[in-house]
């Protein structure tokens, strides 16, 4: 059977067709290579940045939100303080958890969406300028930061784009010249 888009396009290795079964070293051998061509993708690179992107922002989100309630006087963001405090415990903590799992929720989609648009630029960049280096790391910095900030106009947009690209700077020359 042959299935699209796999590298070895249904063959076994050295060419031989999908009817001659495989020994369990080329089986091995073909998944290691079909899950390496998938991991070199544009899309699963996309993809999987903003799974991650999401589960870290959702335990961001989670973290940041319990530490709202970290005394008796606070209350529920919008809410009077002192309406939460004259609640039962088991509806305090019904709302509590509902809003922790609101803002866990909402950090997690934010994340995603800067994962997603950051692995997707700079992998696109790195395929068309076929090169790894600092400049692609910047360059889809300031592509996502330009794109997060255009609702908010283009001066947002210049000043997202550099801040981004910055960062990444930042973070590619620390993790380019770690000893």
């Amino acid at each position: 059977m042959s299935f699209g888009g796999f590298p070895l396009g249904g063959r076994g290795l050295g060419g031989t067709s999908s009817n001659e079964p495989l020994t369990p070293e080329q089986q091995q051998m073909q998944m290691a290579k079909t899950i390496q061509a998938g991991m070199e993708s544009c899309p699963v690179k996309t993809v999987i940045s903003g799974g991650m992107g999401f589960g870290l922002g959702a335990l961001f989100g989670l973290f940041m939100a319990s530490m709202s309630y970290d005394t008796p006087m606070t209350g529920l963001p919008g809410a009077p303080s002192a309406s939460l405090q004259n609640l039962p415990l088991k509806e305090q903590l019904r709302r509590g958890f509902k809003d922790m799992g609101q803002r866990s929720y909402s950090t997690g989609k934010n994340f995603a969406l800067v994962g997603s648009i950051f692995a997707g630029t700079e992998c696109c960049i790195e395929g068309f300028r076929a090169k790894n280096d600092m400049y692609n790391g910047m360059s889809a910095g300031c592509v996502t930061g330009g794109v997060l900030a255009a609702k908010a106009g283009p001066q947002a947009a210049a000043v997202g784009c550099a801040g981004f690209a910055a960062f990444s700077a930042a973070i590619d020359y620390y993790l380019r010249h770690m000893d």
